[in-house]
């Protein structure tokens, strides 16, 4: 057992139940992304989580097990990813990456943003033209310390 075969089974019971990742997430009391993020191999949950998933998706205690174990974080199979929708992202960060960091370093000084003290929101922004994928993201600014 590994803790892909989990997530593999985890989206295996998905699938064939029909459930929505927002569903799953409201019995967890957790906003979807993170409960997806962790479905999908990226978090750790907590014994009591992980026993919850473990109901909804059919999961044994050694199954349970692997999702409360830190995983290695970074789940692309590639350094350029292939997949469409994620290369957008890679894509985005390539034409905005400088600006983003430059408008971040003007706004707060030399840091970074934390993905570790981190939330996000994925939402549906209706729009005649087309809707449109809204994403917030926040996380926590973290400046360089002199030493």
């Amino acid at each position: 057992m590994t803790r892909l075969a989990v997530t593999e089974k985890i989206v295996a019971a998905k699938v064939s139940r029909g459930l929505k990742w927002a569903d799953v997430a409201a019995k967890l009391g957790l906003s979807k992304e993170w409960v997806t993020a962790a479905c999908l191999g990226q978090m750790t949950l907590t014994p009591a989580q992980a026993a919850k998933l473990g109901e909804i998706f059919g999961l044994s205690e050694d199954e349970q097990n692997w999702l409360a174990i830190p995983p290695s974080k970074g789940s692309l199979p590639t350094a350029v990813p292939t997949d469409p929708l994620i290369y957008r992202f890679y894509e985005l960060v390539s034409v905005y990456g400088s600006t983003i960091k430059a408008l971040i370093h003007e706004e707060f000084g030399d840091g970074i943003m934390s993905a570790i003290d981190f939330s996000m929101d994925i939402s549906r922004e209706p729009n005649p033209a087309g809707d449109r994928v809204k994403i917030t993201m926040s996380g926590k600014f973290l400046p360089y310390k002199t030493y």
